[in-house]
């Protein structure tokens, strides 16, 4: 894949189950708040050694809060060397909104 791909809830919560890793980019209070269970917070603090330490080939999907500031992280991350790059459309609130149950706090 040379470029992201932005996809929806659904297609996002299939990649998960089938391994695919969740960068949620919020703020860290945000995160601390809720987040798509199994999330990594990922932070300009963090970022070097996330990239460092990850499996480029596994399928990353990034998360925002409302999936703009996702597309760019996303378009980074391909520059980067990662294979798979998705953006969450609709960020966390859409994911909060429709899977409240697929949350985790703190």
């Amino acid at each position: 894949m040379d470029t992201y791909q932005c996809i929806n809830a659904q297609q996002a919560e299939q990649l998960i189950a089938d391994g695919a890793v969740v960068a949620d980019i919020r703020d860290p209070q945000s995160y601390q708040q809720s987040h798509i269970t199994d999330a990594i917070h990922l932070s300009n603090d963090t970022l070097q050694e996330f990239i460092r330490e990850a499996d480029l080939d596994k399928p990353l999907i990034v998360c925002c809060y409302h999936g703009f500031s996702s597309q760019n992280a996303a378009h980074f991350l391909i520059q980067q060397g990662f294979d798979e790059v998705y953006s969450l459309d609709g960020g966390f609130e859409m994911w909060q909104a429709t899977r409240p149950d697929q949350c985790s706090n703190g």
